[in-house]
């Protein structure tokens, strides 16, 4: 299964992954974090996988962004597979 071509972005000391022009995932200190919804969020706690933090005066700030599961990194159709779940959250974040 192949995903498609994708698109790096600098941003802020990370790199945004955008495909079809919406951000899909970022990497970060070399870690790829898969965008989430509420939903899609919950699966990625259940495996254990932690959310994209950073300190902001003090204060912890989560997004909607998860560790992509260590299965994904060793397979690109696995890969794939994780990659169009985030598109179709971006998508649907997107039209809201």
């Amino acid at each position: 299964m192949a995903f498609g071509d994708v698109e790096f972005r600098r941003m802020f000391g990370a790199s945004g992954v955008f495909y079809r022009g919406l951000m899909i995932a970022l990497v970060d200190d070399d870690v790829l974090y898969m965008k989430v919804d509420k939903t899609l969020a919950r699966e990625y706690e259940q495996r254990g996988l932690l959310p994209f933090s950073y300190n902001k005066q003090n204060k912890l700030v989560k997004l909607s962004y998860y560790q992509a599961p260590e299965e994904a990194l060793e397979d690109p159709d696995e890969l794939a597979k994780w990659a169009f779940r985030s598109y179709d959250v971006a998508l649907r974040l997107n039209q809201k």
